[in-house]
């Protein structure tokens, strides 16, 4: 027998295959199976909006220490920059010349007391003559003027008495809150007077401090009229920080009033919140971002934004498996962003699955094996 060159056998065994492949299916190949895609199964929710608003640190307490007698600081009794309590003394103001004016008040006391006494005396001595006809009635009266005088002298010195102490107790000068103290302006030696313009320090109080929002008029006119509809609840007044560089501040604040009037120049409306300031890392002026909770949507949706696309007008859509597991593609319309989700206000519903993976695999009408995938907060 003849044997069969390679190029035959290879020949016949393509034939064979195609052979085989051709007899194995009437219709030709099989349908490929359906695509797999990623779905969340959306929820409904109370939803708590914010906004990010601009804010300025300010101090809950500012006291500018002044002086209230003239003289000349003998001694600096405070540490610029250090925590004062209130009451701690501050600076001490020479009290020579008013020790001698208290002394000389005290001394006027005394000498109308002693005159008071003997006219009190002598008051006392006409009596008992005026009942033996010894003594003209006159001479009684003139003793019991001379005596209220006497008394109303006494009153008069003790007063003076009194501001002279005053006077003296200035010259030790007080802080009059608790706070952080600034640089002293003047220093050992330099003469204050009580009709100066210009502080010797200022204390802030720090610690909690305050922080100034502004919030446009507008954004306060639509809240309430959300609030006053019933679509939304009122949030919480908790309120947080960002700091200039980025970084969150671990203490939470509350929201304590807004303004009552609009700025004119500004068209913005003033909200004052209060935040612990325990290490003082807060200081008065500072620029800062306050996350501000605005409403509680009661039923609101929130949708992964991996499963959220724009069209070339930049319109929202979303696609979504329906019964049939068939895509369906949504045009939908979104509010702000919370964490990696958007809370969607039309579009979408309870109960929708959202394709959030394999979306470049899902055309509108295909069929696809939804698989489901935990939805991000």
């Amino acid at each position: 027998m003849k044997p069969v060159s390679p190029c035959v056998a290879a020949s016949l065994a393509l034939a064979l295959a195609l052979a085989g492949c051709g007899g194995g299916s009437k219709g030709g190949m099989a349908p490929p199976p359906p695509a797999e895609v990623g779905v969340v199964t959306l929820t409904t929710s109370p939803v708590t909006t914010t906004t990010v608003l601009t804010g300025r640190t300010a101090a809950t307490a500012m006291s500018e220490v002044r002086p209230q007698v003239d003289g000349i600081i003998k001694a600096r009794l405070f540490t610029e920059g250090a925590l004062v309590r209130a009451g701690q003394p501050l600076y001490q103001i020479d009290p020579r010349l008013y020790r001698a004016t208290r002394d000389e008040a005290a001394a006027q006391v005394a000498s109308a007391e002693a005159q008071a006494a003997t006219a009190q005396a002598k008051v006392a001595r006409y009596g008992r003559l005026q009942s033996a006809d010894a003594v003209a009635r006159q001479d009684v009266d003139d003793a019991v003027a001379t005596a209220r005088q006497a008394r109303a002298s006494i009153a008069q010195y003790r007063a003076t008495l009194r501001t002279a102490n005053v006077q003296l107790g200035f010259t030790r000068v007080y802080a009059p809150i608790s706070g952080r103290i600034g640089r002293s302006t003047y220093t050992q030696g330099a003469l204050v007077s009580a009709a100066q313009t210009t502080a010797l320090a200022t204390i802030a109080q720090l610690d909690p401090i305050f922080v100034d929002i502004q919030q446009s008029s507008s954004d306060v006119f639509d809240l309430r009229q959300s609030l006053a509809s019933g679509s939304a609840l009122p949030a919480s007044t908790t309120v947080r920080l960002t700091l200039d560089n980025g970084r969150a501040y671990p203490q939470a604040g509350r929201i304590e009033f807004g303004e009552a009037t609009v700025d004119a120049t500004t068209g913005t409306v003033t909200l004052r919140a209060r935040f612990p300031n325990p290490q003082g890392l807060l200081l008065p002026g500072m620029f800062v971002r306050v996350t501000v909770p605005q409403t509680v949507v009661r039923n609101g949706i929130l949708a992964p934004q991996r499963g959220i696309t724009r069209d070339a007008k930049g319109n929202a859509t979303a696609l979504v498996v329906g019964a049939d597991d068939k895509v369906v593609q949504r045009q939908i319309t979104t509010g702000e962003a919370i964490g990696s989700n958007w809370l969607v206000t039309a579009g979408l519903k309870a109960g929708d699955r959202l394709i959030v993976e394999g979306t470049d695999k899902a055309q509108p009408g295909a069929t696809v094996k939804p698989v489901a995938v935990k939805q991000e907060r």
